[in-house]
């Protein structure tokens, strides 16, 4: 398969990689956001390319809609929507460092996207689920007590697998019961979490750490097997065979228990502005989708035991 890159003049990638630096060093983002955006310009260069266009200065909106509609071409609605955010960001930044004189990205309008209502788990599911990892841990292998530890701890605080991986012993306050992570555009946010985590905890540090320390361990609260700290593969295997032990779940990863977690507080009277803290989203637009959950719950209940339904 042809590299793009081959295809793209020298000095469009000089261009493609100072966006690089620029988006790595200034905005907040993840690197895998980074590489994203990174490669979604690319396309867009590799279009204009392809169409004998060769000054960045060439790119308008007629241009960008020929790219948007090659990428309709392949691709869902949600994956066009974040990439002509990632052109638009592309078109500010030439704007900004004097590339363009005005930003056609302003006048791209991007897809509207279906949001799709997300999978999560009852809570007698979530209960299964936990006490079978309490069950497994009995027998003092220090990894099926750190399953259990993590599994609690994801369900308990609703955080993001990225964020489970990322913490540090200093990351967690005992007496409190709380933990301090660091979320999407590196925003630190404080999460409580109950006694059921907490004592998974605390049997994950005293009677599994130990038993993985080593020299490559560092502060990493969660060690694979080798003493390393453990990565975001490790704990979605972790989830996914432990909910083969749920007679009817769904098969989810952690991103599930994330929202089995945030529509289980919604159900329970939590209000949305709490929530969207403890979830560490940006827009409460986002964290509303889980009164759409709890409504659809709601109505199915209604549907199956009315008499008049």
């Amino acid at each position: 398969m042809t590299n793009p890159s081959s295809e793209i003049p020298q000095a469009w990638i000089t261009i493609l990689e100072e966006f690089e630096a620029f988006l790595a060093e200034t905005s907040g983002r993840s690197a895998h956001t980074v590489r994203a955006y990174k490669a979604d310009v690319e396309r867009l260069l590799l279009v204009m390319a392809r169409k004998g266009l060769t000054k960045v200065a060439d790119i308008d909106i007629s241009v960008l809609r020929i790219w948007l509609a090659s990428e309709y071409d392949h691709h869902t609605p949600a994956t066009v929507a974040r990439r002509a955010a990632a052109i638009r960001s592309f078109t500010a930044w030439c704007v900004r460092v004097g590339l363009l004189e005005s930003d056609p990205g302003l006048l791209l309008s991007p897809p509207k996207t279906h949001k799709t209502l997300p999978t999560y788990l009852r809570v007698d599911e979530a209960d299964t689920m936990m006490n079978v990892a309490q069950v497994s841990a009995d027998d003092d292998d220090p990894l099926n007590i750190r399953n259990w530890a993590m599994l609690e701890m994801l369900y308990a605080t609703g955080i993001r697998v990225s964020e489970l991986v990322g913490l540090n012993l200093s990351s967690i306050d005992r007496q409190q019961r709380i933990i301090r992570v660091v979320g999407k555009g590196n925003k630190e946010r404080t999460v409580p979490y109950g006694l059921p985590a907490d004592d998974a905890l605390d049997h994950w540090l005293k009677a599994g750490r130990t038993k993985l320390l080593n020299h490559l361990s560092g502060e990493a609260i969660f060690l694979g097997a080798r003493g390393k700290r453990i990565d975001q593969r490790a704990v979605r295997e972790v989830v996914y065979e432990m909910l083969r032990h749920v007679p009817g779940a769904p098969q989810l990863g952690p991103h599930g228990l994330r929202h089995s977690a945030a529509t289980h507080l919604v159900e329970g009277g939590a209000d949305l502005r709490s929530v969207q803290e403890l979830l560490g989203h940006t827009s409460l637009a986002t964290t509303q989708i889980y009164t759409h959950v709890s409504a659809q719950r709601l109505n199915a209940a209604y549907q199956q035991a009315h008499p008049r339904a």
